[in-house]
């Protein structure tokens, strides 16, 4: 019988080996190339700014080829992280097989590969994200005994010129479908080229936001990834905003994934879904509930929430985004469905999985096992963050509460089953803490708890040094209260983080 995980599978590779791509070896990437007439090789990697970078290569002869897919080839680590010295400054980059790709934008055949650093001495570099996250995820599972998976909720918005014959409703935007959506075509495109590159994408859709300003339309849309190990979800993040900017450019308008592009608009978030596995089973839940593990996980995000956003907020627009009322949350509690708390249980298919026989009475075929898909979601994250360094802190916080002692009643004591923000809920209110409301804040909280991140060396300490210090530099304490009512000022502070990560 065929195998429709690869009969199924877009990526070229996957479809032309007949081999997944977590199996794909040195001599398979040659194979393609060879056989493909793939004429270009590149090197892609995520340095500091979060943003991927490439290196060219020109196929010439079998043992060139050969060689760069066995050796690598050096980079000079200076101009790609602060905190290497111009004096030592030679690393190697060395490709990991299974993320290899066809760029889909490229006249001439190109074939891209997702790199690893390494120093001078052969070993990976401790700093590097991709490499923090990877210590982070095989420390949990070690100790744990789970797997870890994620997925990423990819919001963003798309600018241009305002030619829209059928406008939609200012901030109304939620699912709305094209003619009434200006720019869907490009997310389907988006969601294409994303599969086709490797990525395991869900669904996508347009999102609340939508407005006009002078010639400009504003248009919010969403990208949803199905769950896979973390270091996959960080990588087909990177990849995904990378083609989304490359759409744009073809099409003559912005993408931007800043976290606020003015004042009284939706904001855009990076929401991170989790579950644990054991045994190719999620174990979020037991016996149609949420299971004491999930809690504990939750517990763990609740405890470390303040110092996560030193990842995940990164840029002093941030937290223009994580105010009251804008379905963004500012006090850390978690709770069922509730779009407001920090953490949020997601309607799942507990007791429910019997509702497409009563839509098709005449199908009777086998339900699958519904509580499979059940995560929990982390809110606060935005397109600003360190997405490898903003997943490993998320890992790093889920295995604290699983090792916490008091992880079942810290989840019991922050649990809201309410709308908080209502009236006569304001007792409660008082009682929760809140998130960081600037970069400064979130920096004084990562240095107070830089311990559990740099335990076992997950996170080098140079590496929460150099984070602290960025996010003070921003010197934004009480920004939001100077700029309030400005918007000439809140308008130069969207520009200058328009780009972000």
């Amino acid at each position: 019988m065929e195998d429709t995980h690869i009969s199924l599978n877009p990526n070229k590779l996957v479809m032309y080996l007949k081999k997944s791509s977590e199996t794909f070896t040195k001599n398979d990437i040659i194979k393609f190339i060879v056989e493909n007439n793939i004429q270009m090789l590149n090197f892609r990697y995520v340095a500091e700014d979060g943003k991927l970078k490439a290196l060219n290569f020109v196929i010439t002869d079998f043992d060139h080829l050969n060689q760069i897919l066995t050796t690598g080839e050096r980079v000079d680590g200076s101009s790609l992280f602060s905190f290497i010295s111009a004096g030592s400054s030679d690393l190697y980059v060395i490709p990991r097989y299974k993320t290899a790709f066809v760029n889909p934008f490229t006249e001439v055949l190109t074939l891209e590969i997702l790199c690893s650093f390494y120093n001078s001495e052969g070993k990976p570099l401790e700093s590097a994200p991709e490499h923090i996250l990877k210590k982070a995820h095989e420390k949990f599972k070690k100790d744990t005994g789970y797997t870890f998976k994620a997925l990423g909720e990819l919001e963003y918005y798309i600018m241009g010129q305002n030619e829209n014959f059928y406008p939609a409703k200012d901030q109304k935007g939620y699912h709305t479908s094209a003619p009434f959506t200006k720019w869907e075509f490009i997310r389907t495109k988006a969601i294409k080229l994303i599969a086709e590159c490797g990525g395991k994408v869900k669904y996508g859709h347009s999102e609340v936001g939508n407005f006009t300003k002078g010639e400009n339309f504003y248009e919010q849309h969403e990208i949803e990834f199905l769950p896979t190990n973390v270091e996959d979800a960080a990588d087909q993040l990177i990849i995904a905003k990378w083609i989304l900017r490359m759409l744009g450019a073809q099409h003559n308008v912005k993408i931007s994934f800043a976290p606020k592009i003015t004042v009284g608009k939706a904001g855009s978030g990076l929401h991170i879904h989790m579950l644990l596995e054991k045994d190719g089973q999620n174990i979020m839940v037991k016996d149609e509930k949420l299971s004491d593990e999930a809690k504990k996980h939750i517990a763990g995000l609740l405890f470390l929430a303040s110092p996560l956003t030193a990842f995940g907020n990164t840029i002093p627009t941030s937290y223009l985004r994580l105010v009251p009322h804008q379905e963004a949350p500012t006090n850390i509690c978690w709770g069922d469905r509730n779009r407001s708390v920090l953490v949020r249980v997601p309607l799942g298919w507990l007791g429910a999985t019997n509702m497409v026989h009563n839509a098709n009475p005449l199908d009777k075929s086998e339900l699958p096992l519904a509580s499979k898909k059940q995560t929990v979601e982390f809110r606060a994250g935005d397109g600003s963050a360190d997405i490898y360094g903003f997943l490993a802190a998320l890992v790093v916080a889920a295995k604290f509460g699983l090792e916490n002692k008091d992880s079942l009643k810290i989840a019991n004591d922050l649990y809201v089953d309410v709308n908080i923000f209502d009236k006569e809920n304001e007792n409660k209110l008082k009682e929760l803490k809140t998130l960081p409301s600037s970069c400064y804040e979130s920096a004084l909280s990562l240095e107070q708890n830089r311990e559990y991140f740099e335990k076992d060396g997950i996170f080098p300490k140079g590496f929460i040094d150099n984070t602290i210090a960025k996010l003070k530099l921003y010197d934004d304490e009480f920004l939001s209260e100077k700029i309030y009512g400005n918007s000439d000022a809140i308008k130069q502070l969207v520009e200058n983080y328009l780009h972000c990560m």
